[in-house]
């Protein structure tokens, strides 16, 4: 069994050290990946949690805004009937 694992760690080694086109395809694709959840979640996701410090606020915070919501999804549909 460890031969094997050995072998097909071997595999992608030799296959990643050959590549040319390669590396430059995989850098790419993680600074998009980097960009993609470290910068769009900055901008994009505040942290409305942020202003209740013990765990039980936030629970009753998110627990009311679910109600609240589900709350106005059944309003909205009610209407369409």
């Amino acid at each position: 069994m460890r031969k094997l694992l050995l072998g097909i760690w071997n595999f992608y080694l030799e296959g990643f050290r050959g590549m040319t086109l390669g590396r430059t395809l995989w850098a790419l694709v993680i600074v998009k990946l980097l960009v993609m959840f470290l910068i769009l979640k900055i901008f994009f996701f505040p942290d409305f949690l942020g202003s209740y410090p013990t765990a039980k606020e936030k629970g009753d915070y998110v627990r009311g805004e679910l109600i609240r919501r589900a709350a106005a999804r059944d309003t909205i549909e009610s209407t369409h009937y």
